[in-house]
């Protein structure tokens, strides 16, 4: 009887103890924490509304973008660049010099989007012709995922340029963490928490390695990245979602 008791208590508490786990909030979103405050974090995104952002080169907000369940969608159009009429890319509407910009992204399957930073706006360009590229994509189905070089377009990489090492992106619906840290010229890419690349802006290095792309037929100035710029989501034709986007601007 007794042995029958203790077995009944030992499953009260456990029970009790996995409602009260179960009880814990989840992390809120679109939200920052107290800590996050005093440090200097800054929301980008409220979660309910587009209010800071703009289409590039737009004064409104484009309709081919959606604020829903917390996100900031791209509806996809299924046809690649040629599809983003009702859309295009997305600028923040303050350019940032160094920083550090943490953003979360799920993707739809076959899709591709990116995130820009220290992008121009040009009259009559698109902002790739100015800015680096934080690759986000469907690394399984989209055949961007096979093309350029040793997966320098894979997600998280400096888009065709430097492949993401170790490449840990999470599978279709999953949401991923991005966060790019530029300061004073280095450049570190992050995914899901681990460093991913790094490197060095305006360096020899640099123009070396973008004198050996496609940039320099493209914008033979592209080398010469602003050192303050736009920072902006990419409308490539897929589905993709972003929410919990935040900036630290450092000194």
């Amino acid at each position: 009887m007794k042995k029958i008791y203790s077995l009944v208590l030992a499953s009260i508490i456990v029970c009790a103890f996995s409602f009260q786990s179960c009880q814990k909030k989840a992390p809120e979103i679109n939200k920052l924490t107290s800590e996050e405050v005093s440090s200097g974090w800054k929301l980008l995104f409220d979660g309910t509304t587009s209010t800071g952002w703009r289409g590039y080169n737009k004064t409104e907000f484009p309709t081919g973008w959606q604020i829903v369940d917390g996100t900031m969608h791209c509806i996809g159009s299924g046809t690649g660049e040629a599809g983003a009429e009702n859309g295009g890319d997305i600028i923040y509407d303050k350019k940032f010099k160094n920083f550090d910009l943490k953003v979360e992204w799920k993707i739809a399957k076959g899709s591709n989007s990116g995130i820009f930073y220290l992008g121009q706006e040009v009259p009559g360009w698109q902002i790739w012709k100015t800015a680096p590229e934080y690759q986000v994509l469907d690394n399984i189905n989209h055949i961007d995922a096979t093309l350029g070089k040793d997966g320098n377009r894979q997600a998280g990489s400096l888009y065709d340029l430097i492949p993401a090492k170790p490449q840990n992106a999470k599978p279709i619906g999953e949401w991923n963490t991005a966060e790019i840290i530029v300061y004073q010229g280095t450049v570190v890419h992050k995914q899901n928490g681990e460093k991913i690349l790094e490197y060095h802006l305006w360096t020899d290095d640099w123009k070396n390695l973008v004198k050996d792309s496609k940039f320099p037929e493209l914008n033979p100035n592209w080398a010469d990245v602003a050192k303050e710029g736009y920072i902006a989501f990419q409308d490539h034709g897929g589905d993709v979602w972003y929410r919990n986007i935040k900036i630290k601007e450092l000194e």
